[in-house]
């Protein structure tokens, strides 16, 4: 069986934007050389610190966020600060998300994924690799 290498990534380090690109590339295992885009790599992000992530420029004040029922007119708009407040975990997933593949792996690669608000996490017995490319 596998081991799986951890990588810890400070989401107050850097803006959300850079943290998911560097995070989808190591959900993916492109940093292996033994990558292969139909494989699942043995890879573990955990992302800290997600109530501290920022946005450069006016993003803050201007980006939203959708989502649609399904329905007529059910459309949902949510602003930046709102979903930060409420939950800072999700603007993180939906970011990385968005950068890795929509295909059948998706799922697998999201399974990867650990987001926690604080600096506390359970991953913390394990060897860590930390991703440092911030400010």
């Amino acid at each position: 069986m596998n081991e799986y290498i951890f990588y810890l990534i400070d989401a107050s380090q850097q803006p959300v934007g850079r943290l998911s690109t560097q995070a989808a590339v190591l959900l993916m295992g492109k940093n292996d050389p033994n990558y292969a885009p139909n494989i699942v790599a043995n890879s573990i992000v955990i992302v800290i610190n997600s109530d501290k992530l920022y946005l450069t420029g006016t993003k803050e004040l201007s980006k939203k966020y959708y989502r649609h029922s399904g329905y007529p007119g059910g459309i949902k708009e949510t602003d930046f600060a709102d979903l930060k407040k409420t939950d800072s975990t999700e603007i993180v997933k939906k970011s990385i998300r968005g950068m890795i593949p929509h295909n059948r792996l998706e799922s697998e690669l999201l399974k990867h994924l650990k987001i926690f608000k604080g600096n506390e996490h359970p991953f913390s017995k394990e060897k860590l690799v930390e991703v440092n490319n911030g400010k």
